[in-house]
């Protein structure tokens, strides 16, 4: 399933939405003009490595919010920030402005170390904005269950456009990051599954406390 947009309208401009993704392709745009000696110093600055976190928590800390803004390639940023895009602005549109900045940076956090316990001696580089991205996937499914997701779902070789709820959407897709979890090796280069099952997690508890203390 890929989703195309929503039947769920905003109240406000997501401004903070727009800047986060306007950010990741300018970094990103960056980062691709690099030749790889330096692309490798690159990474080597401002990803996220787990080992080197462990290691020394003080210094490797910048880099759980400094590699949510770097991407594996075209396809990692554009997946990443179209689903930024389908999502967030809903959530910045309940949070505000800057509590969603708040809340999307604390679910990547979190996300990152997440894949770190697992992986602690892993020196495979963890780069992107999935983790917090999965976090406001999390906060979406709490806050807005009966929304409808259009989505592109591929039968073989037919594909047809269905609208979804979103629980049962996001429901299958956090299934999905749980068995693909259960089956990969976290020191292995790959996606970061660990990450995105942490980051679900801490948006859609978060999102219950403040709807709960909302009401």
């Amino acid at each position: 399933m890929f989703p195309l947009h929503d039947d769920n309208p905003t109240q406000d401009t997501s401004i903070v939405v727009y800047t986060l993704i306007v950010i990741n392709v300018l970094i990103f745009g960056y980062q691709a003009s690099l030749p790889n000696f330096q692309l490798g110093e690159w990474f080597g600055n401002w990803a996220l490595f787990p080992k080197e976190l462990i290691a020394n928590p003080a210094k490797g800390a910048i880099a759980l919010v400094s590699s949510q803004f770097l991407h594996g390639n075209i396809f990692h940023l554009v997946g990443n920030m179209w689903f930024l895009y389908l999502f967030g602005n809903h959530l910045e549109d309940q949070l505000g402005h800057w509590k969603f900045l708040f809340f999307y940076l604390f679910c990547g956090v979190v996300a990152g170390v997440g894949q770190v316990l697992t992986a602690p001696m892993s020196l495979v580089p963890m780069v992107g904005a999935s983790g917090a991205i999965s976090g406001v996937m999390g906060a979406y499914l709490i806050r807005f269950p009966r929304a409808r997701i259009l989505s592109l779902v591929f039968l073989g070789f037919f594909v047809t456009a269905i609208p979804i709820p979103a629980a049962v959407f996001l429901g299958l897709w956090i299934a999905g990051q749980t068995v693909y979890a259960a089956t990969a090796n976290p020191n292995l280069p790959g996606v970061a599954y660990l990450a995105h099952i942490s980051g679900f997690a801490i948006g859609a508890i978060a999102m219950f406390l403040f709807s709960k203390r909302k009401r």
